[in-house]
């Protein structure tokens, strides 16, 4: 039995529904991670070996495990959370978890970009530690970040079709029940080919947005 077109567009949905709330709710996580990452390492505005040397471990060891496993280890916390270990609603939860140090890390890379001097101008004009954050450390690592978090929704992507395995639903569920399972070539190409337009768009939306904003 082949896929309809209502198939994959439901399928089109779920994932971009999986891909959207599991970014905002890590990118709400990890964006303040990352930046807590920078300032509070040695020699930043606001030095705090204690805090980083708790956090950075922390944020590593999250990292190192495959998302397949935290998807499984998080079966009883997700069935906690959201009722069931089953569905889009569910793959939210261990997506969140995989996502945020990522974003953490990525965020950090990309504000350690910050020329030091634009801080160092914004410490011998009086600024506070929440005004160099916000009006000199965001704004000028701001096209990096564009870049990030594009990084970070591909990752995401790639993710919910992992998901897929646990029944998330979404194209790559769609990939493993009615391409793999029932060894159905075209569903396969299908899904891959959808998968790849979706990564397309999202790195080219990327690229533009973070280069009208280099150019400001």
């Amino acid at each position: 039995m082949e896929i309809t077109a209502d198939q994959l567009s439901t399928a089109f949905g779920d994932t971009l529904y999986m891909v959207a709330i599991s970014l905002i709710f890590s990118g709400l996580i990890g964006l303040p991670l990352g930046i807590l990452l920078v300032i509070t390492r040695k020699g930043h505005i606001l030095e705090n070996n204690w805090i980083f040397n708790v956090l950075n471990p922390i944020i590593n060891i999250l990292r190192s495990v495959p998302f397949i496993i935290l998807l499984v280890a998080l079966i009883p916390f997700t069935r906690m959370i959201v009722g069931s270990a089953i569905g889009t609603n569910a793959a939210i939860v261990p997506l969140i978890f995989y996502a945020a140090p990522y974003i953490a890390r990525l965020v950090e890379n990309s504000l350690l970009e910050v020329d030091k001097g634009i801080i160092e101008a914004a410490q011998a004009m009086g600024a506070t530690t929440w005004q160099i954050i916000y009006r000199f450390l965001i704004p000028e690592g701001l096209s990096s970040l564009i870049l990030t978090f594009t990084t970070a929704t591909i990752g995401l992507v790639g993710s919910t079709a992992m998901a897929g395995a646990v029944g998330a639903g979404g194209v790559g569920d769609l990939a493993l029940a009615y391409g793999y399972q029932r060894f159905d070539t075209m569903t396969m190409i299908v899904t891959v080919a959808a998968l790849v337009i979706i990564v397309q768009l999202l790195q080219s939306t990327g690229n533009f947005v973070s280069r009208k904003i280099r150019r400001r």
